[in-house]
């Protein structure tokens, strides 16, 4: 990994994490993880960040994305269900 993938990987994580549904459970947790992202960047751009916060969160955000993933309901499952007691 270049110096600059994980960098990169907490952009993407960042926007990610704000597109978390408000009636999320886990978007209270996404969002002050979010501003966590938003001071490292900043540092970054100034100065070096420790690689083991910078893998700290986004081993914290993949966390979060597939817990909140999980929330989403099978729109599939749910038709045929529906169909099967037709």
């Amino acid at each position: 990994m270049t110096d600059n993938q994980p960098i990169e990987l907490l952009r993407l994580l960042a926007a990610r994490l704000e597109r978390l549904s408000v009636d999320s459970r886990w978007a209270r947790l996404a969002s002050g993880l979010r501003g966590n992202i938003i001071k490292i960047l900043e540092q970054a751009e100034t100065g070096e960040v420790a690689p083991e916060r910078l893998d700290l969160l986004i081993g914290r955000s993949f966390e979060i994305l597939r817990e909140a993933a999980r929330e989403i309901p099978d729109n599939e499952a749910l038709l045929k269900k529906y169909h099967q007691g037709s």
